[in-house]
């Protein structure tokens, strides 16, 4: 593993960067974070999946020709009503998109390649809070899990890229994300823009009631978009190790407790109706952040009340009613 002293940090000021998924949710936040440390937008190159479909090998050659970084945040993603739909969707597509960019980027002399995986991959029984060394200690949960083991065979690629030709690919683990600009379809939306909607159309359309699924039992570490943004930007300039690395916030809340807290903010009295048939997901989550705090001095800054009050803010701005 390289050192991670102030003495490697990459400056990204000067650097021609690939930034897959850059349109997208967390890819905004992470524009906004590059363009703080000096990076110009004609420095950034943003393929978009409507031209540039990275399934395809001769697309993720031509995306990385000429860059000095790749970020790689694309992904095909949502939640556990997407996974139970699409389980083989989510596995193919992250898997060959993945697979192929780093391939792509290694053969094209990229000098740093930055992995955006996720908590999916570790295992559905793990001792919380979950630390890295953990992550092959067990199978995912079965819902999470086509898309969790596609995203951790990138880490595996990474890890003999680097013992056989020296590639220099780092993988980051960011917990739950939420925030501004978050997906908030129902149809792939993930906890907390869900619970958001459902109590803002039953405010829109005078019900006393929301329904939610499982029994509340589960718990969940969240992590605001802006923070994690700026985690994976510090690890592109800072952590250069094989390891895999935590990014969140190291605190958890039950979905129970969740729920009631989205009702408080959003000023909801009615009643939560529990759906006990639909899946809770994986019992427990929440990460061990010690080490992203060793490597390169990363603290979460934003807690989950005033990230959740941002967020239904934003949400009621921009819902059309």
């Amino acid at each position: 593993m390289m050192p991670n002293t102030p003495s490697t940090c990459l400056d990204l000021s000067q650097k021609r960067i690939l930034l897959t998924g850059g349109s997208g949710f967390l890819g905004k936040h992470v524009m906004e974070q590059l363009q703080v440390l000096g990076v110009k937008p004609e420095q950034v190159r943003i393929p978009r999946s409507q031209t540039h479909d990275l399934r395809r090998l001769e697309v993720c050659q031509e995306v990385v020709r000429g860059q000095d970084l790749v970020i790689h945040l694309a992904a095909h993603v949502g939640g556990i009503g997407l996974n139970q739909a699409k389980p083989a969707e989510l596995f193919y597509d992250n898997l060959i998109m993945g697979s192929q960019l780093i391939h792509a980027a290694y053969q094209a002399g990229v000098e740093k390649f930055v992995c955006v995986g996720t908590i999916c991959a570790y295992p559905k029984f793990t001792s919380v809070p979950f630390k890295e060394e953990d992550l092959w200690n067990g199978y995912p949960e079965e819902t999470n899990a086509p898309y969790g083991i596609a995203k951790k065979a990138l880490l595996v690629q990474l890890q003999a890229y680097r013992q056989q030709y020296g590639f220099n690919g780092i993988y980051l683990l960011p917990v739950n994300l939420y925030g501004p600009m978050d997906n908030f379809d129902p149809a792939s939306s993930h906890v907390i823009p869900a619970l958001i909607r459902k109590v803002h159309e039953a405010q829109v359309q005078g019900r006393d009631y929301v329904e939610v699924w499982g029994d509340g039992s589960p718990t969940r570490e969240f992590f605001y978009a802006e923070d994690a943004a700026r985690g994976i930007v510090m690890a592109s300039q800072l952590y250069n190790g094989a390891d895999p690395l935590n990014l969140g916030t190291g605190e958890e809340i039950s979905i129970r407790d969740l729920i009631t807290l989205i009702c408080e903010l959003m000023g909801f009295q009615g009643e939560i109706r529990w759906q006990p048939d639909k899946p809770n997901g994986q019992p427990r989550r929440c990460l061990d952040v010690s080490k992203a705090r060793e490597a390169m001095g990363f603290v979460a800054k934003v807690s989950l009340r005033e990230g959740l009050q941002r967020t239904i803010d934003w949400y009621r701005r921009h819902s059309g009613c």
